[in-house]
């Protein structure tokens, strides 16, 4: 059934390009409109990419180990939780979450291309990778990606607690009586 894989490209393809966009604070800060549009497709795009993921996995015959199937479901089913975990902080006015869950959903999205970097330099460094060290490979690359959007997402909100701190310690405080 060819479906699930158009709908898994037609929705991967927007939401990995499109998305870098939604990070970028001049795009955030300079055109809402655009920001929220935008955002609102590519909710749509990766859901429709994770669960067409999560059916490809599920239902396809594919040359797949119990190690790649498990971290296809374990990944695409983050993916999918984060983007709706996303939606729902929005919905809520929670900008704080909302952006660390939608960075968390589009660095799971963006695992083929890691996994692409990192076969390249195993093949460059090591040869040709055998089936388990493929699939090892892959998973990995999904952690590095994974990995990566929490630094982000912890290096930000720690800034925002020391500048917390600063602003409030410059306040004067105010008698009780």
């Amino acid at each position: 059934m060819p479906l699930p894989v158009v709908l898994h490209i037609l929705g991967a393809l927007p939401f990995c390009i499109l998305g870098a966009f939604q990070f970028a604070p001049g795009f955030r800060r300079h055109r809402p409109g655009w920001h929220r549009l935008a955002g609102r497709l590519l909710v749509l795009c990766g859901l429709a990419a994770g669960l067409s993921g999560l059916w490809m996995t599920q239902f396809y015959p594919l040359l797949q180990t119990g190690l790649l199937y498990s971290f296809r479901m374990l990944f695409g089913s983050a993916m999918v939780l984060s983007i709706a975990l996303g939606l729902v902080a929005i919905l809520r006015r929670d900008i704080a979450r909302h952006r660390a869950w939608m960075m968390r959903g589009y660095a799971i999205g963006q695992g083929a291309g890691t996994q692409a970097l990192t076969g390249l330099l195993w093949v460059l460094i090591f040869s040709t990778p055998n089936q388990q060290t493929h699939e090892w490979l892959m998973g990995a690359s999904w952690v590095i990606n994974l990995v990566v959007a929490e630094w982000i997402i912890r290096r930000k909100s720690s800034k925002g607690r020391k500048m917390q701190k600063r602003a409030h310690k410059a306040r004067p405080q105010q008698a009780i009586y």
